[in-house]
C-alpha cells in the first residue's frame, strides 16, 4: 500500500533528480556561453589583429580586434529582452535548448572563417555578424541556466544551486585558456598564426552537442509551471510582456542588478582577457606563461566558486559580494606589479589571487541574488535584460577601453582608477539593494 509519505518521498527524490540535471545543464551551457567568448578575447588578444586587420599598427590592431570583441556584447541586451521574455512566455527548457544551439553554430562558423588574405574585407564582416549571433545568444542562456537551477534546486541553499552557472565560468576560462595554451606550446608561432588559432572555436562544437543532449531531457521548473497555472485559473495578474512587467514591478532590483554587475563583469574580462594581452603584447611575457597563469588561477576559480556561494546562503548575498568587489580593486595594482616583475610564479600568484579567489567572490553569490530579485513570471527577463546591460557598460568594452587607456596615458595606473569608479558604482548599487537570501520565490502572489 502506498502512503503520502512514500509519495512525498518520491516526489523529493524525483526533484532532486530534476534538480542535478538542471545544475549539469546549467554548467554545461555556461561553460560553451563562456568558452566562446573567452576564446574569442584571447584569440583577440594573441592573433586576431594579424588575421583580420593585418594593414595596421599592432596596437590599433589590437584594438579593431577587441572592437569586434566588444561587438558581441552590443547584441546581449537584445538576446536578454528577447530570450528572457521567451523563457518566461514559453518556459526556461525550449529557451536554453535554443540558445544554446545558437551559440555552439556561431563559434564553430568562426573555426572555419576565411581570413583578410583570403576574402579581404568580408572577413572581418563576417567576424563581426558571427560575433552578434554568439552575443545575442549568450544574452538570455546565463540567466535562463541559473533560472533554472535555482528553480529546481534546495531552496535553502538557492547560493549552492546557483553556482553551477558561474562555475561553468571557471571551467570556460580553464577550457579556452588551456587550449590556447597547448596550441601555443606545441606550434610554431607560424603554424599557430595559420591554422591553429581554429582549433579552439571548432571544439565548441563538443560542447553544444553534449549541451544540447542534456537540455532536451530536463524538466520545467515547479516554480515556472506553478506561475503560469495560477493565471490560466485568474489566481494571479497574467503577465503580458514579461520584460516591461520586470522594470515595472521592480525599478529598483532592475537598476541594482545593473549597477551591481559593473565591477563583477569588468573584471571578469580584465583578467583573463586584457592582462593576457598586456602581458604579451605590452611586457614582452611569453604567451605560454601568461596562459599557464590563467589555467592555474582557473582551477582555483572551480573550488572557490562554490565556497563563496555556501557563504552567501550563510551570512547573505550582499557581504560576500561586496567583500569580493572591494578586494578585487585593492589587488588590481600589486596585480600589475607583479606582472611587471616578469618574474613567472609571481605573475601566477598575481592571476590566482585575482581571478582564482577574490573575484569569485563576486560572481558566486550573484547568480542566485540576480534570480532572487525578480518574481517567478518576470525572473529570467528581469534577470537576462539587467544583467546585459550591466555586460555592456562594462566587461564588454573593457578590453577596448583598458587597451586605449594604456595607449594614451601609457602606464596601467589609469586603468587602475577606471575600474576603482565601477567598483565604487557596484557597492552603491549593493548598498541600496535588499537582502534576498530569505526570500520565498516559489510562493505564487495572489491577484
Amino acid at each position: 500500500m502506498t502512503t503520502a509519505t512514500d509519495q512525498h518521498d518520491r516526489m523529493s527524490d524525483a526533484r532532486r533528480r530534476q534538480a542535478r540535471k538542471a545544475g549539469i545543464a546549467a554548467l554545461v551551457g555556461t561553460t560553451l556561453e563562456w568558452y566562446d567568448f573567452l576564446i574569442y578575447g584571447t584569440a583577440a588578444a594573441l592573433v586576431l589583429n594579424s588575421q583580420f586587420f593585418p594593414d595596421v599598427d599592432p596596437l590599433v590592431g589590437t584594438i579593431a580586434a577587441f572592437a569586434t570583441y566588444a561587438v558581441g556584447f552590443l547584441a546581449r541586451p537584445f538576446g536578454g529582452i528577447i530570450l528572457g521574455n521567451m523563457g518566461d512566455k514559453v518556459g526556461r527548457k525550449k529557451m536554453l535548448v535554443f540558445t544554446i544551439v545558437l551559440m555552439g553554430v556561431a563559434t564553430t562558423l568562426i573555426g572555419v572563417l576565411p581570413t583578410y588574405a583570403a576574402i579581404g574585407i568580408g572577413a572581418p564582416i563576417l567576424l563581426v555578424v558571427l560575433r552578434l549571433l554568439q552575443g545575442f545568444g549568450a544574452g538570455g542562456e546565463y540567466a535562463g541556466a541559473v533560472v533554472l537551477s535555482v528553480e529546481h534546486g534546495d531552496q535553502k541553499r538557492r547560493g549552492l544551486a546557483g553556482a553551477w552557472a558561474p562555475t561553468g565560468f571557471a571551467l570556460a576560462t580553464l577550457l579556452s585558456t588551456g587550449i590556447f595554451q597547448l596550441m601555443t606550446t606545441i606550434l610554431s608561432k607560424e603554424d599557430f598564426e595559420a591554422w591553429g588559432w581554429r582549433v579552439p572555436f571548432l571544439l565548441g562544437a563538443l560542447l553544444l552537442l553534449v549541451g544540447y543532449f542534456i537540455r532536451r531531457t530536463i524538466d520545467e521548473t515547479p516554480a515556472y509551471e506553478d506561475a503560469v497555472k495560477a493565471e490560466q485559473a485568474g489566481a494571479a495578474k497574467e503577465t503580458k510582456i514579461p520584460v516591461l512587467e520586470a522594470v515595472r514591478r521592480h525599478p529598483r532590483n532592475f537598476f541594482v542588478v545593473v549597477g551591481s554587475r559593473l565591477a563583477e563583469n569588468a573584471f571578469a574580462y580584465l583578467f583573463p582577457v586584457f592582462a593576457v594581452g598586456f602581458a604579451v603584447n605590452t611586457l614582452g611575457v611569453e604567451s605560454s606563461t601568461t596562459l599557464m597563469a590563467v589555467v592555474i588561477a582557473s582551477a582555483v576559480q572551480v573550488v572557490a566558486i562554490p565556497l563563496w556561494a555556501a557563504l552567501s546562503d550563510r551570512v547573505g548575498r550582499r557581504p560576500v559580494y561586496a567583500g569580493g568587489a572591494i578586494a578585487s580593486i585593492v589587488w588590481l595594482a600589486p596585480f600589475f606589479m607583479l606582472l611587471e616583475t616578469l618574474s613567472p610564479p609571481l605573475l601566477i600568484i598575481g592571476f590566482v589571487v585575482g581571478l582564482g579567489i577574490f573575484y569569485p567572490a563576486m560572481l558566486a553569490p550573484q547568480a542566485a541574488y540576480y534570480a532572487e530579485l525578480f518574481d517567478t513570471r518576470t525572473r529570467l527577463s528581469g534577470f537576462a535584460f539587467a544583467r546585459e546591460v550591466g555586460s555592456v557598460l562594462s566587461g564588454g568594452f573593457l578590453p577596448l577601453i583598458a587597451t586605449a587607456l594604456l595607449a594614451a596615458v601609457g602606464h596601467w595606473w589609469v586603468i587602475l582608477v577606471y575600474l576603482g569608479f565601477l567598483t565604487l558604482l557596484t557597492l552603491i548599487a549593493l548598498a541600496f539593494g535588499p537582502e534576498t537570501r530569505h526570500e520565498d520565490i516559489e510562493t505564487v502572489p495572489s491577484d
